[in-house]
């Protein structure tokens, strides 16, 4: 099983809430389904290192574009 940093639901979370999305809305951002980014936000399932990466990048794009404050938690 993938192993993801212990603040990653928290993290997930808390970009979604910034960018005022909803789960589903992220879903589609991130190519994955709703219940995956419930089953991340509330710590039942953990991505495996490819979907870590497309959501790290989608953090940083959503930063670069002054969408987003990377002050939250790293992910790293």
């Amino acid at each position: 099983m993938a192993k993801a940093p212990e603040n990653f639901a928290e993290t997930v979370k808390e970009v979604r809430q910034q960018l005022g999305l909803s789960q589903e809305e992220l879903a589609h951002e991130l190519g994955v389904s709703f219940s995956t980014i419930n089953r991340w936000e509330n710590s039942k399932t953990v991505p495996f290192k490819l979907a870590r990466r497309q959501f790290e990048a989608f953090r940083k794009r959503m930063a670069e574009q002054g969408k987003l404050n990377l002050d939250t938690k790293d992910i790293h």
